[in-house]
């Protein structure tokens, strides 16, 4: 389907947007304050453990799935990068914050994550390295939404699964 030069504008607003916030992230990561040691400590503080696998993983899906994102290129696989840490990032660090990112909250990743969501959904549109591929039409629609949803939320989960060991209040660790 041949879409008009306004949703291919809206589409690539919104791919470069979610895609370059979340690589920004994870660049953070790498070259900020305490760069990949400072972010294995926190990860460590919040129960991801080994803290340091954790930064270098978490690190490296937010650039590398947001970039993805970004260009458009697998995209629906992109999409599902974003919500996996975003699901990882809203139950380790801010669901018992309440909703606002003011206090912590919610509210941030579920944006990410909805908004990969439907960009996944719709799909990256003409102006993406999908389209240039001609897999575009194969990877959105309803194959887009649950290779997102299913593939992010599914990686979020295993991931604590396998990582995620927080320190137990009443034990005294």
């Amino acid at each position: 389907m041949e879409l008009t030069t306004d949703a291919n504008l809206a589409l690539l607003i919104l791919r470069v947007v979610v895609g370059l916030t979340l690589a920004a992230h994870g660049w953070n990561k790498f070259t900020g304050g305490g760069k990949i040691p400072g972010t294995g400590r926190w990860f460590d503080s919040i129960g991801m453990r080994p803290g340091r696998l954790n930064a270098y993983l978490a690190a490296s899906t937010e650039v590398g799935a947001g970039l993805l994102l970004a260009v458009g290129l697998l995209h629906s696989f992109a999409a599902a990068g974003v919500i996996g840490v975003m699901t990882v990032a809203g139950w380790t660090s801010h669901r018992s914050n309440g909703f606002f990112i003011i206090k912590e909250g919610w509210e941030y990743v579920f944006v990410l994550s909805a908004a990969a969501l439907v960009s996944a959904t719709t799909g990256p549109g003409e102006w993406s390295i999908d389209e240039g591929l001609g897999i575009a039409t194969d990877l959105d629609g309803m194959t887009g939404f649950w290779i997102a949803l299913l593939v992010g939320v599914g990686g979020g989960i295993g991931q604590m699964l396998t990582f995620y060991r927080p320190s137990s209040v009443a034990s005294g660790d």
